[in-house]
């Protein structure tokens, strides 16, 4: 079964939280900790139109509702938006990877997060551990299906 975005809630979360726009990482973070039941998910969102490519995301789920409190923010409608999670991460476990973060690397920003190494890479951008990548090209799948060209029969 598929998971269904909810737009209510997600803008209701996103109020909540004060989301800002250009920061789905802090967003899904924030919205997980304020959010009974969540797990932060990190993967890719993919819908008709440009860019013409999968969009680094992250968001929230609980049970099987997906929370996005970045949806404001994407000027598009709930109903276009595609979710391809790469990795799920209990709250308490997320918090427990930040701290070691910024413990280890306090200079750079600890979201978002992207698994074991060793990493696969895709060009000069760094996608994380193989399920990441798994998920990016699942993404990418879908939106060459959704973006194809229309072709005049002229």
């Amino acid at each position: 079964m598929s998971k269904q975005l909810d737009k209510a809630l997600s803008l209701e979360v996103a109020k909540n939280i004060k989301s800002k726009s250009k920061k789905p990482f802090d967003n899904a973070y924030k919205a997980a900790l304020a959010t009974e039941g969540a797990i932060y998910v990190q993967g890719f969102l993919v819908f008709a139109g440009q860019p013409y490519r999968p969009i680094e995301h992250a968001w929230i789920e609980v049970g099987d509702t997906i929370i996005d409190p970045n949806l404001q923010h994407l000027n598009k409608s709930a109903e276009s938006l595609l979710y391809f999670a790469a990795q799920r991460i209990t709250v308490e476990n997320l918090k427990e990877i930040l701290e070691e973060s910024q413990e280890d690397y306090p200079e750079d920003d600890p979201l978002p997060i992207y698994g074991n190494a060793p990493y696969e890479y895709y060009g000069d951008v760094m996608l994380g551990d193989k399920p990441y990548l798994d998920a990016y090209k699942a993404a990418e799948d879908k939106c060459k299906e959704i973006n194809k060209p229309i072709v005049d029969s002229n």
